[in-house]
């Protein structure tokens, strides 16, 4: 495209994270690409966890589970995310969540989208993770509505950005465990008036940037489910590796 060229001759491409000399508007450089770590087989067929080796999931369905999703299934059906969450996943997600640049939403999308190809294939809404609005106020965007926005747009799936709400601030989850999770987070979200008609019987995408333990997914789950909702599927950027799998047996 002429327009493309002409930007390229008066802004050269340059990498997302390093900012080296790249061939492409919106790519990333051989070194910083070759360190993302991409999820992959094997994995928790429920969360989407990564396992170390096969030997570390538990066969249940016909497929491989996690110890946790064995002992309490979450809400949603399934999870995938693209990317593990590492240095390499974090030089993509923390400029795109906390310092304005949303132009990195495409290039997750994109990684998304490969990683999620058969829950976007059979979802009919995307739903993102809402933020609490004071939070919004001071980060300016949603990076979960983006992701969703840039989805829909590569899948030609419908998307309802407000659909969802988050009733009120939750304190960070951090180490807490499952129980207190589901504590801080009861109550913490909602359906925006008026949408339990679009919502029934709909298959649903959940997107969301980074999933940790899976209990705000859960949380969220729920609510679309008792809203209508026939399915509730997960898809995250970057997932974060459970350290009781990773760790090595001692």
């Amino acid at each position: 495209m002429v327009g493309g060229g002409i930007l390229d001759a008066l802004l050269p491409p340059s990498c997302l994270t390093c900012e080296a000399p790249v061939g492409v508007q919106g790519g990333q450089c051989p070194a910083c690409f070759g360190g993302l770590a991409f999820v992959t087989a094997p994995l928790c067929d429920r969360c989407g966890v990564p396992f170390p080796h096969a030997g570390a999931g538990i066969p249940h369905l016909e497929a491989l589970w996690c110890q946790a999703c064995v002992t309490a299934p979450p809400a949603f059906s399934q999870a995938r995310a693209a990317l593990r969450y590492d240095a390499g996943a974090k030089a993509l997600i923390l400029p795109f969540k906390h310092r304005d640049r949303t132009e990195l939403a495409a290039p997750l999308a994109r990684h998304m989208a490969r990683a999620g190809a058969d829950l976007l294939r059979r979802a009919d809404l995307l739903v993102p993770v809402p933020l609490h609005r004071w939070r919004l106020f001071r980060r300016r965007h949603n990076q979960a509505a983006l992701l969703a926005a840039r989805l829909a747009r590569l899948s030609g799936k419908p998307h309802a950005p407000l659909l969802l709400r988050r009733l009120r601030a939750t304190a960070p989850l951090g180490e807490l465990g499952a129980h207190a999770r589901e504590v801080v987070l009861e109550g913490a979200f909602g359906l925006a008036p008026g949408t339990v008609t679009r919502l029934r019987g709909q298959r649903v995408l959940l997107v969301d940037d980074v999933l940790t333990s899976g209990a705000t997914a859960d949380a969220c789950a729920r609510m679309l489910l008792e809203g209508g909702a026939a399915e509730v599927m997960v898809l995250a950027a970057a997932r974060v590796p459970d350290p009781r799998i990773e760790r090595p047996a001692l």
